[in-house]
């Protein structure tokens, strides 16, 4: 959530405007201001930008932590250990962004960002085949849909074919569907646990109710 508050606070900093169409959440990030991207030129000014990169590298820390914390909900077997490695280089990329910005060293960034868009994505592609046993194996039709919306993205983005949502709008779904799902999980990890403890609740009564009985 601090990534997307941040993003808002930055981008209203700006003195021109800023479009989620038009520009790359990187040019929240960029230190100078110019002339940026031969492909698609405007004019990028980011006065905070330093608060920009300083949340994605919390944000790759945070999504780290989400990843190593969710334990059993990943299930067990190869699925579950690719899928995390996967999330976890992912989580890595998003460090990396922030501490290298575009203007700076252009081809880093642009690894970072194919960690969190190519290996991120496919993460999460895995992690919709885990085991039927676990929380996130039965949530298998969510997860998927979002993989695929993520890995067609990633694929339209890097190709330069635009449907209408503009470049910008192409980037946020193929980087930002791990942060929607991670949001999803989480509410289904608090579901399940409040379910859990009324569950145990439940079963203290009726064992006290047959010894008193």
């Amino acid at each position: 959530m601090q990534f997307f508050v941040v993003q808002l606070v930055v981008e209203a900093g700006w003195h021109t405007p800023f479009s989620w169409a038009k520009n790359n959440i990187s040019d929240l990030g960029n230190v100078g201001c110019r002339i940026w991207d031969d492909s698609r030129p405007r004019y990028v000014c980011s006065p905070l930008h330093g608060a920009m990169n300083a949340s994605f590298a919390v944000h790759g820390v945070l999504l780290l932590a989400g990843i190593l914390l969710a334990g059993a909900c990943w299930g067990r077997g190869g699925i579950s250990v690719g899928s995390r490695i996967l999330l976890a280089v992912s989580a890595g990329g998003w460090v990396l962004v922030g501490l290298v910005p575009a203007d700076v060293d252009e081809n880093l960034h642009v690894g970072g960002a194919l960690l969190i868009m190519g290996l991120g994505n496919l993460g999460l592609l895995l992690t919709g085949f885990s085991s039927r046993d676990s929380l996130f194996g039965r949530l298998r039709s969510i997860t998927l849909s979002m993989a695929v919306a993520a890995v067609l993205a990633t694929w339209m983005f890097f190709g330069q074919h635009d449907p209408g949502i503009g470049m910008g709008g192409l980037e946020r779904i193929a980087a930002c569907a791990l942060d929607a799902w991670s949001l999803v999980m989480a509410l289904a990890i608090l579901r399940s646990r409040r379910s859990d403890n009324e569950g145990e609740v439940a079963s203290l009564r009726s064992d006290r109710a047959r010894r008193v009985g």
